[in-house]
């Protein structure tokens, strides 16, 4: 069925390279891109394995990773298999004692409180020693992962869209993706009614939101219809979760996923335990979901005070050696390493390079973390020099490792030098936000607005559009608590006019706008186009990205 759009959104799509036949999947509110689980490899295998286990009475933990994608993996597979009748628990490690991943302390313990069967979720694919250290100890243990693999995988049954050898077409699932589908195959072989999965699409949606994968192909079916479930959610800690940050159960979009929901959640693992994420999402009482909620509240208030110290103390410590040299690495003394990874993002925003955090651990090493910009893949840079890290794992936007002091200065060289060729090959793409579409007079207007709604969810590899406009300007003005931002009203130049403002560099956009005002001349704005709302009026501004 053809979709018919009134507004520039239609360019905005043929320039994504969506093809006129898939713009009504696309723009669907219900979507159909999904694919049989089976396809992925080993998916048969392993589920034989866990519902033997439950057949036979076998104790079952679900082990996954400290973040919200990890939270909503474990939550999802511990409520099918327990609906299944499995005897199942979970197990996430603590970010500061045991870090990432599967270890052998943890397999330990979980082997002496009599469970027989590990399946971790959001993790493992590079746990080679682990996973031999657990079937030593008498575990059987399956891996499901979304990671990138190195060229040695784990010695045992491994199920992750990136393998080599499966064929699962959506190459890019959250772990909690991959999570749902390996339920999906549970729940087709047991006839488990359609609600046992429906009624985890809420986690499924806020994974996939949180994890910042492409919000493309399969990844836009499971977001869609999460997003539906989040609004509609019945879930006790969710919707505790919702009113808890100020937000109202029908009016969950993409973005209030990722910086509201979504960092309380993270703030569990970062400053504390994220336990207790997983206890709010699978409790059935209110009071104790409250009583959870205001427990995330207060680790993401700490969390955002340090994060706040360490983003300061780190942009002074930035050279312009480094910049000159286009990538970042920073060695922090005591820096709390629930933050790191959080300013490392930041760092790689505000000055658009590579940058590499690393913060000293008790034993004397470096835990390092890295975050990097479209088109240069910091994974597949360190993979280079493996050898150099006691531990390593990512994909090419992020990357964690752990390294000795003594091979710190040959990381520092590897990655500069790395940088250095690029540059000398060509392959250093434009970091600059450029607008995708130039709007005429006419195009701004809530048409577009409206369109631009059914382009949700928003996320990577689906941003919001960032449109050009020609504008004069008048009422500048300054807001915010310091004066930090910027203000004005656009005219264009059919006579409409539009609200503009600035909260990214409101310095250098007043010296331009007030040098186009005098001399009565338009400047070109970027930025993204929004509706907003005030005494039940509606009207248009942008949110400025930069001013030419």
């Amino acid at each position: 069925m053809e979709v018919q759009l009134k507004s520039a959104v239609k360019r905005i799509l043929e320039n994504r390279g969506i093809s006129a036949a898939g713009v009504a999947e696309y723009l669907s509110d219900t979507p159909k891109i999904s694919y049989d689980p089976f396809l992925m490899k080993n998916m048969n295998e392993a589920c034989d394995v866990i519902l033997s286990a439950i057949e036979d009475g076998t104790k079952i933990c679900v082990y996954g990773d400290y973040d919200t994608d990890g939270v909503t993996s474990v939550t999802v597979l511990t409520d099918v298999i327990g609906e299944i009748g499995g005897d199942v628990t979970y197990y996430i490690p603590s970010r500061f004692d045991e870090g990432y991943g599967l270890n052998a302390v943890a397999l330990d313990r979980i082997k002496e409180q009599g469970y027989g069967l590990v399946i971790t979720v959001d993790c493992g694919c590079t746990s080679v020693k682990e996973v031999e250290h657990a079937k030593s100890i008498g575990l059987d243990i399956i891996i499901t992962d979304h990671h990138e693999l190195k060229e040695e995988v784990p010695d045992c049954l491994v199920i992750d869209p990136k393998q080599k050898d499966c064929e699962y077409p959506c190459k890019f699932l959250a772990g909690v993706g991959v999570a749902f589908k390996v339920a999906q195959a549970l729940c087709t072989i047991t006839g488990m009614p359609k609600r046992v999965l429906t009624r985890n699409l809420d986690m499924v949606g806020i994974g996939t939101i949180g994890d910042i994968v492409p919000l493309l192909d399969e990844n836009r079916t499971l977001a869609k219809f999460g997003l539906r479930a989040i609004n509609i959610s019945e879930r006790p800690g969710l919707r505790a979760l919702i009113e808890g940050v100020g937000f109202k159960r029908g009016e969950i979009d993409s973005q209030r996923i990722s910086f509201g929901i979504v960092p309380h959640i993270n703030a569990s693992g970062r400053m504390g335990k994220a336990s207790y994420a997983v206890k709010l999402m699978k409790t059935s009482r209110e009071d104790k979901a409250v009583e959870l909620v205001n427990q995330l509240k207060e680790y993401n208030y700490d969390r955002k005070r340090v994060q706040g110290d360490t983003a300061e103390k780190c942009e002074t410590m930035v050279t312009p050696q480094m910049l000159e040299r286009g990538a970042i690495l920073l060695k922090l003394e005591d820096a709390h390493e629930g933050v790191i990874g959080i300013v490392c993002g930041k760092l790689k925003d505000n000055h658009k390079m590579p940058v590499l955090l690393v913060a000293k651990t008790e034993d004397g090493n470096w835990k390092g973390t890295g975050r990097s910009v479209d088109g240069i893949d910091i994974f597949k840079i360190l993979k280079n020099r493996e050898k150099l890290f006691l531990r390593f794992g990512g994909h090419a936007a992020a990357c964690g490792f752990t390294i000795t002091e003594e091979n710190l200065p040959l990381l520092e060289a590897h990655l500069y030098d790395s940088i250095a060729k690029l540059r000398e090959a060509g392959e250093i793409p434009d970091q600059s936000l450029k607008a995708e579409i130039d709007l005429e007079p006419e195009e701004v207007c809530f048409d577009f607005i409206d369109e631009q709604k059914l382009m949700e969810p928003f996320g990577k590899s689906n941003p919001k559009p960032l449109v050009g406009i020609r504008m004069k300007c008048s009422g500048i003005a300054r807001m915010g608590a310091d004066g930090r931002f910027l203000r004005f009203i656009g005219k264009l130049a059919n006579g409409n006019t539009i609200r503009a403002v600035d909260f990214r560099n409101g310095d250098r956009s007043e010296e331009i706008i007030r040098r186009a005002e005098f001399a009565d001349e338009e400047v070109y704005v970027v930025g993204i186009l929004e509706e907003q709302l005030w005494n039940g009026n509606r009207y248009l501004q942008i949110n400025i990205n930069h001013v030419e």
